[in-house]
């Protein structure tokens, strides 16, 4: 087929032309991300927790976990206020599943007679995605709105990846990344910043404080 002089050279401009907008919107959808850097190390000594800083090196996120409740993580902001507080509920001591508040919760909900009637409702519940024989291997975990049952259908989030390689995605019910986990990378070369300090990437629309309060989770199930 005979193909007229300078068609081939416009075609491969259009192409160059076509993805230098696909980067050009690549990189505006970034730019829009909130960008998180995750210090698995607690600002106060003899604690285990979490400092979370912004791009500017703002403190964001903090969490200090003590001895005395190791099925309670709360997620605080830079001043000490809590913004969630998590619990681990597990039924027959097999499935690892967690309830997310919000802020501060009353002594009430901690005790076990009351738990399973708390004074105020979990926006959210995180399980554990446990492999017996089938199922997507890729999955960490599931996440429901407020007390729904265990139904796949019910699902509003799914995790999934790697936590311990510190690769991981957090998917809507339409398959969209709303948030990411990723090992953070150094401008300097031959320095790695290893696991205990990565990057999480929020992406438009989804909360920063609960995709934050979903790798607390992540940490306390695979770690």
């Amino acid at each position: 087929m005979r193909v007229f002089p300078g068609l081939k050279t416009l075609s491969r401009a259009v192409h160059e032309e076509q993805e230098q907008e696909h980067d050009e919107e690549k990189n505006n959808a970034e730019k829009l991300c909130t960008s998180l850097t995750v210090w698995r190390k607690s600002l106060v000594m003899s604690c285990k927790g979490f400092t979370v800083i912004d791009c500017y090196g703002n403190l964001v996120y903090r969490v200090d976990n003590y001895i005395g409740r190791p099925n309670e993580v709360t997620l605080m902001d830079a001043s000490g206020k809590s913004i969630l507080t998590m619990f681990r509920h597990r039924r027959l001591g097999l499935l690892d599943g967690w309830f997310v508040y919000e802020g501060e919760v009353g002594n009430n909900i901690r005790t076990r007679s009351n738990f399973s009637k708390p004074s105020k409702s979990p926006i959210y519940r995180v399980k554990k995605h446990v492999n017996i024989l089938h199922g997507n291997t890729n999955v960490l975990a599931y996440v429901f709105r407020g007390v729904s049952h265990s139904d796949k259908r019910c699902v509003a989030f799914t995790v999934e990846g790697s936590y311990a390689h510190r690769a991981c995605k957090v998917l809507d019910q339409c398959r969209r990344v709303v948030a990411e986990i990723k090992r953070k990378e150094a401008n300097t070369k031959n320095v790695s910043f290893g696991i205990e300090i990565f990057q999480l990437v929020v992406h438009p629309g989804f909360d920063p404080a609960f995709a934050m309060g979903l790798v607390l989770l992540l940490d306390q199930m695979f770690s």
